[in-house]
């Protein structure tokens, strides 16, 4: 992977991030886990991420959220975190990519949802482990621009049951995954997360 260091201005504020610019119109935004609980965009979900999304030759960009490594600021209860994500959206418009996904893993996920409604740049938002049994989702209403949810079987922040519930209120053309045997970490289940990423990518859904 050829990623580079940039930093984007959101508001006030530089957010640092790691770009890896392909041709064509094809990018993702990817955003990472609770920043109070040791979330950065190093996080082996996020990297797993990442290199799906860049071995179907989409332009990648990362980031951290304010107070997170070299980015300015200070953690914000998922509301200035908000314009973290416009401002990654708004950088890769401005670089032509027209053709936009949204991915966010677990705080990340809270977050897109909070950040994109209908009408935003995202064209496509993956949900991977939302956090519904520890942050109150109720403000999502419906939001067809949300295809595919990943969680594991074994998470107990993102329990499959209780994102089924939530699933026909979101959308109801969304993918629901489950990975078997994993928790809300998915330690040694990366892999799968990429062959479910390639599966939703080459489906064009």
């Amino acid at each position: 992977m050829a990623e580079k260091k940039v930093f984007i201005q959101s508001r006030d504020i530089k957010i640092e991030g790691l770009l890896d610019s392909l041709r064509g119109e094809a990018a993702v935004v990817v955003t990472h886990p609770h920043p109070l609980y040791g979330g950065d965009m190093y996080n082996n979900v996020v990297e797993s991420v990442v290199g799906a999304y860049r071995e179907r030759n989409y332009t990648t960009f990362r980031f951290n959220f304010r107070g997170v490594g070299e980015s300015e600021g200070r953690y914000d209860q998922g509301i200035g975190e908000q314009s973290d994500v416009h401002a990654a959206l708004d950088f890769l418009d401005k670089k032509g990519k027209s053709s936009i996904d949204l991915v966010g893993y677990s705080f990340g996920a809270w977050v897109n949802a909070m950040a994109v409604d209908p009408f935003s740049k995202a064209a496509r938002i993956v949900m991977i482990s939302p956090p519904v049994n520890f942050i109150d989702f109720s403000f999502l209403q419906y939001n067809p621009k949300i295809r595919l949810v990943i969680t594991g079987s074994e998470d107990d922040i993102a329990p499959p049951r209780m994102i089924r519930k939530l699933l026909a209120g979101w959308s109801p053309e969304i993918e629901l995954q489950v990975i078997e045997g994993a928790d809300h970490f998915f330690w040694g289940k990366t892999g799968e997360i990429k062959r479910k990423i390639w599966i939703f990518l080459d489906s064009g859904l």
